[in-house]
């Protein structure tokens, strides 16, 4: 299984890290069957996409070049933009040396983008985000309006919420296993005097109930510090969103948590860490404990 220790996995990357799962995971989006010969290449990137969280997977399959996000707070207007430079990126990794100056033609995969939705906010069945919307208006300072831009991207945004898109979850089992373990930990956090109490119990009723079985029973502890991280900077990220300095706030937090991890390498208490950077004492806690996870 694959681990990294700067950047942190999501619980969904952690599950998906899998050629065979991100194969079949792709025929139940796509709505296609492919051999299991056909052979899947990851090739995700570092810290691009939400801080110090890998909450996504980039592959290669078919001649095609996937990238897969997870969220569960609100959708980034943005993605789009997001994604782009996340492609570049890919792109550039690819191509060697001095072939972009060559007379030989190169070839790069096709891509395709989604985002899976997990979150509480009410989102349809599934959404198209485009480049497009975000341009600036031509027509607006005079210029002609072209028919079509000469620059699109598109990213389809699928509802993987339980009960939802029913014809995807019934292709990729282990898709449907994540989305009901996730309500599972919404629905005792209900009831659960934090949210780690919340994921303690949902792990357990999974396990109880062959949902995830072995995965849990192999990182169930990982699953706890993972999601508990995540869904906090998650829910402040979501918050910063609806007061409508999403780009200032996300800045600000990123730099709150690398001073509560400067701090605590420093030996600087929890409690006085809390004081200087005003995050929640359970994500200081987790980022205490990010050696061990």
């Amino acid at each position: 299984m694959y681990v990294n220790n700067k950047f942190k996995n999501s619980v969904f990357t952690m599950l998906f890290h899998d050629p065979d799962l991100l194969r079949e995971l792709y025929c139940a989006l796509e709505g296609v069957s492919l051999s299991p010969d056909v052979p899947v290449y990851i090739n995700t990137l570092e810290n691009v996409l939400f801080m110090d969280f890998n909450n996504d997977i980039s592959f290669e399959i078919a001649g095609k070049l996937v990238v897969l996000i997870e969220h569960q707070s609100t959708i980034n207007p943005n993605m789009a933009v997001r994604l782009l430079i996340y492609f570049t990126r890919v792109i550039e990794k690819m191509v060697k040396g001095n072939a972009l100056y060559s007379k030989k033609e190169i070839s790069i995969p096709y891509p395709e983008f989604y985002v899976l939705y997990n979150g509480t906010y009410p989102f349809p069945d599934e959404q198209i985000l485009k480049l497009s919307d975000l341009y600036e208006k031509p027509q607006d300072i005079g210029l002609p309006e072209k028919a079509s831009p000469l620059l699109e991207l598109e990213v389809r945004v699928i509802n993987i919420n339980e009960g939802r898109n029913r014809d995807i979850a019934d292709r990729c089992k282990k898709l449907a296993e994540y989305s009901a373990f996730i309500a599972k930990v919404r629905e005792f956090g209900d009831k659960a005097e934090n949210l780690k109490e919340a994921v303690k119990k949902a792990v357990k009723y999974c396990q109880k109930h062959d949902i995830l079985e072995k995965f849990l029973e192999t990182h169930g502890s990982e699953v706890l510090n993972m999601l508990t991280l995540e869904w906090n900077t998650e829910d402040a990220i979501a918050y910063a969103r609806e007061e409508g300095r999403e780009e200032g706030r996300e800045e600000g937090f990123e730099r709150l948590i690398t001073t509560a991890r400067n701090a605590l390498a420093k030996g600087i208490s929890t409690e006085t860490v809390q004081e200087i950077t005003g995050l929640d004492r359970e994500v200081i806690e987790q980022l205490s404990n990010e050696g061990t996870i």
